[in-house]
């Protein structure tokens, strides 16, 4: 079962986290196949998107999806995951060219250096007028060099966007998708173990802590995060911390997608459009990017679409 397990080092001012994907990641993978699998290399970022996700998520507290998305000018022209509240998470991409054997983020997405990443926080409840926050960053460091792995970006953003010193660990294959988060925590209220008044900005790299911690899980290799359960990998890293750990998670795939909100798509494109792709096919086929679920409409069922539609805006009478 997929598990996020959160710790803390007692008398230290950092935290952590790590996640394990395991049947809802190949239940992602699985859907895909129906329509066609992403190459391994897509595979293996879409999952390391997927673990970075659903730490991020449950890292904060915040009711409304937290959407990651990286985006470029390679043979991936867009590869998103998105996390709920609950940590139920669905992931996909779009691929326009061949990605090359062995490819890292450069060659999937930043081959001309125009590659994004995006955090999109985006509220379930919007106010009147409220539009989701989204801080976006480039594939690249501070002196322009490419970056050619989610974690450094990742990384990079936070230190950016929160400035917090963050590390992060991300693997993935066809069968797992891990990840490891270790944080130094901010100044402000009980987590501020260090001392007060200086602002957080201002400990960047300067936490003896967070440095230890993280050189810690810098040894981390693959073959220990994707094969090794949660408590052998944190007992192997920190044997000589106190680590107070908490219950774990649940992780999950789970899709929103509906034949409503399908529906509400179609009628957004309106009846004309959606008639002249009746005629030409004999009925509206749409399939979920995220979950591979297809949805069919025959006429009949357009009808009763723009017949209700109709309706609700006070019209009488049959919609032909």
């Amino acid at each position: 079962m997929s598990e996020l397990h959160k710790f803390l080092f007692e008398g230290l001012p950092v935290r952590g986290m790590l996640v394990r994907l395991t049947d809802s990641w190949r239940e992602v993978l699985r859907r895909r196949e129906v329509v066609g699998a992403h190459p391994p290399e897509l595979r293996a970022l879409l999952g390391e998107m997927a673990a970075a996700a659903v730490l991020m998520q449950s890292n904060i507290k915040f009711n409304g999806a937290l959407v990651l998305q990286v985006f470029g000018d390679g043979p991936v022209k867009l590869a998103v995951a998105e996390v709920q509240p609950d940590l139920s998470f669905r992931a996909t991409a779009k691929l326009v060219g061949e990605v090359p054997e062995g490819a890292k983020l450069e060659a999937m997405l930043n081959v001309h250096g125009q590659g994004r990443c995006a955090i999109t926080l985006d509220p379930k409840d919007r106010l009147p007028g409220q539009q989701p926050y989204q801080g976006v960053v480039p594939l690249h460091g501070d002196q322009r060099e490419p970056l050619q792995n989610l974690s450094e970006v990742l990384e990079h953003y936070m230190l950016q966007s929160e400035q917090l010193d963050t590390k992060m660990i991300l693997f993935a294959n066809d069968e797992i998708a891990a990840g490891l988060l270790i944080q130094r925590l901010p100044m402000q209220g009980e987590g501020n173990l260090e001392g007060q008044g200086k602002r957080d900005e201002d400990d960047i790299g300067l936490s003896d802590a967070f440095n230890r911690i993280s050189m810690l899980a810098s040894t981390l290799t693959s073959e220990e995060l994707l094969g090794l359960d949660a408590e052998t990998v944190l007992r192997r890293l920190f044997w000589e911390e106190t680590v107070r750990r908490f219950e774990p998670l649940a992780p999950e795939f789970a899709c929103s997608c509906s034949t409503g909100r399908v529906g509400q798509m179609l009628k957004g494109l309106g009846r004309e459009e959606v008639d002249s792709v009746l005629a030409e096919r004999g009925k509206v086929e749409i399939g979920c990017e995220f979950c591979g679920q297809q949805y069919h409409f025959d006429a009949v069922d357009v009808g009763e679409l723009f017949a209700a539609e109709h309706a609700q805006a006070g019209g009488s009478g049959t919609v032909q």
